[in-house]
């Protein structure tokens, strides 16, 4: 692997850096594994929700909006009434749950490591 000196290699609108801002919230990559590993690649809101211990609704709105804005998830409204609303993996998604996959395994690996590592404030806020 040849050492990167360019600094083209690494503006704004690089690979690497567009990767990343894919992991801008911890609810990324928790919704596609868990789209992946525990339904099929396709599941509602709700059943979401459920999954996800910690997620508030609007956050998983919100974070299943930047999903489907950055072509990870599709969005698919189901002719029954009421309504309702199915978010699947799109191929990318679907591509990008390999990647996931292996960091989930590394945390899995190295959780003596990551609990060595005590644990991290959650907010930047002080006095709070």
């Amino acid at each position: 692997m040849n050492p990167v000196d360019d600094d083209n290699d690494w503006r704004e609108d690089c690979a690497p850096r567009r990767v990343l801002d894919l992991f801008s919230t911890k609810w990324t990559s928790m919704i596609l594994h868990t789209l992946h590993a525990r339904h099929h690649g396709a599941a509602r809101a709700g059943v979401l929700l459920r999954s996800l211990p910690g997620i508030s609704k609007k956050m998983l709105t919100q974070t299943l909006r930047d999903m489907e804005g950055s072509g990870l998830v599709s969005r698919h409204v189901q002719e029954i009434m009421p309504p309702a609303v199915e978010y699947r993996l799109t191929a990318l998604g679907q591509r990008f749950v390999a990647p996931v996959e292996m960091l989930y395994a590394w945390g899995r690996d190295n959780a003596d490591a990551l609990d060595a590592m005590g644990s991290r404030p959650t907010t930047r806020r002080r006095g709070a």
